[in-house]
């Protein structure tokens, strides 16, 4: 970890974004625990990747959650999550991909969708993500860790919905830079989430974004 300038954090390479392993464990086993819901819908039986050259977001925060939802079968399943929000985010060079195996008569479906890839970024306001795994450079300025959940005034706050412990673990910042990010979430909610240079396509067999 490596103190910056203004009261700014970098650390790199976490495995969740600003979450030391002891204190996701606690933060997750707590929301388990207590029964607290991330995504306000049923998720649906498939994680998907996304990759971004940068994310810039301001006004953070994160705290645990469960996500719950079916597997491709039909079956009820919960997956522990690091809900990370953002009162406003810009993305360059956004990918998100996500893989359908055994589809009849033909197989494996790779979705892919691109977004912010020219001089205009992807942008969101109030942007919930559910993250599983992220992989990123990260800098974060004016950080403060260990807030209660309910007690958060730099982010968008507890999504309603969530029913997250509002005295749970939580972490916020004023902003949060991103950098080369690699992420599996099970769930994305936005106020607005504006995708400048859209492109979609459907791919025969596993082409996904990293």
């Amino acid at each position: 970890m490596e103190s910056v300038a203004r009261g700014g954090t970098r650390w790199k390479r976490f495995a969740v974004v600003m979450v030391p392993t002891v204190a996701a464990t606690a933060a997750i086993g707590v929301a388990v625990s207590q029964g607290a819901l991330a995504a306000s819908f049923a998720v649906s039986g498939q994680s998907f990747k996304v990759s971004a050259d940068k994310l810039v977001g301001n006004g953070f925060v994160q705290y645990g959650g469960v996500d719950t939802g079916y597997d491709l079968k039909g079956k009820k399943g919960a997956h522990p999550v690091a809900i990370s929000a953002f009162k406003t985010a810009q993305i360059n060079n956004m990918c998100q991909s996500v893989v359908t195996p055994d589809v009849p008569l033909i197989g494996t479906i790779s979705l892919q969708l691109k977004a912010g890839t020219g001089k205009a970024p992807v942008e969101a306001e109030n942007l919930y993500i559910d993250v599983a795994q992220l992989d990123a450079d990260a800098e974060f300025k004016n950080i403060n860790i260990g807030v209660a959940a309910g007690e958060s005034t730099k982010g968008p706050g507890i999504k309603k919905g969530d029913q997250a412990n509002p005295y749970g673990f939580s972490q916020e910042a004023d902003s949060a830079t991103l950098k080369n990010v690699k992420q599996t979430a099970w769930a994305t909610t936005a106020g607005t989430f504006k995708l400048s240079g859209l492109s979609m396509k459907l791919h025969k067999g596993v082409k996904e974004c990293y």
